[in-house]
């Protein structure tokens, strides 16, 4: 177990670089006035540009501006973005709201999946399978740039059943209507999987042998089948986890809240490459965090699986 998780540690390391690299190749690739983009239409004397692209090294090459920031992030210092204001303050100020978000989020996917998903292989070929098929299909097809302001449109401003906007201090239920929106971003995947992993399991010797020694169906499905049919499961849940922080972008724009991904909006519209840069490190290291946590959790739900 040890060799392992040092493994892929360092396996973490070197995807964290690789992809802190693509992410800051992109933003410069992108650039290309991120002053004059900051301020907008308005004039911007020589001496604040000229202070700016010193303060920022907007004037060297990518690799040297690459290197600035990697030398900052090594000893804990995001930098500071365009508007002077440190990364790390508007980190700490976004990231609940949107943690907050992605776990309601994730939790309603999660619950809805495996209810709907069991069921749904347990009655497989039925009205109930049929149409969450078709459900499903409908949810893949449809993206969150227009499930987002339809959602917002129908249920917060005609019905009036959701606030439309959430603040950064939003209650539970005024979070709740993007978090169900979140949630059908991956909901889909998450429930067809549970289906194909509980049909598969629901025909394997061992489920034959607790029918044959009397245990009650329900039991035999919610303990010994689930337990099994979770693997894959929880693979798609942790890796939609860190999907829905850094997915958050489109919903939380639509509901204007003040999180992390409302942010990123406004770095890539203000091309602030520190602050999106920033931002993202910090998303790529829970992602990655995230996947080691789930590989660490198979053999908790399967005792079959070691790692050496």
């Amino acid at each position: 177990m040890f060799r392992y998780i040092v493994r892929r540690l360092l396996q973490m390391i070197l995807t964290f670089f690789g992809a802190t690299f693509v992410v800051f190749a992109l933003m410069f690739a992108n650039q290309d006035d991120p002053i004059q983009a900051l301020v907008g239409e308005k004039p911007i004397s020589d001496t604040l540009r000229a202070e700016l692209t010193e303060r920022y090294h907007l004037d060297d090459g990518f690799l040297s501006q690459y290197w600035h920031y990697m030398s900052n992030l090594l000893t804990g210092d995001l930098g500071d973005s365009l508007t002077g204001r440190e990364i790390s303050e508007m980190l700490s100020s976004s990231w609940p709201v949107t943690v907050r978000l992605a776990l309601m989020a994730i939790v309603i996917a999660a619950v809805i999946a495996i209810a709907a998903g069991v069921w749904s292989a347990i009655r497989r070929g039925g009205l109930f399978d049929n149409g969450t098929l078709m459900f499903t299909l409908l949810l893949l097809a449809m993206p969150v740039v227009v499930l987002a302001p339809v959602a917002q449109w129908i249920f917060g401003m005609e019905l009036g059943w959701f606030p439309a906007t959430a603040s950064r201090n939003a209650t539970f239920y005024a979070l709740l209507l993007p978090a169900i929106v979140l949630a059908c971003t991956v909901v889909a995947t998450q429930l067809r999987v549970t289906r194909t992993s509980v049909v598969e399991n629901l025909r394997a010797d061992y489920v034959r042998t607790a029918r044959a020694k009397g245990l009650a169906p329900r039991r035999v499905v919610w303990v010994h089948v689930l337990r099994n049919s979770l693997i894959p499961v929880i693979t798609l849940i942790g890796v939609d986890l860190g999907v829905l922080m850094s997915g958050a972008i489109v919903t939380e724009d639509v509901f204007n809240i003040p999180g992390v991904g409302s942010k990123l909006a406004q770095g890539v519209r203000t091309e602030d490459g520190p602050l999106v840069v920033g931002f993202v490190s910090v998303l790529v290291i829970f992602f990655l965090v995230m996947n080691l946590v789930v590989d660490l959790l198979y053999a908790a739900l399967d005792p079959r699986i070691r790692y050496e």
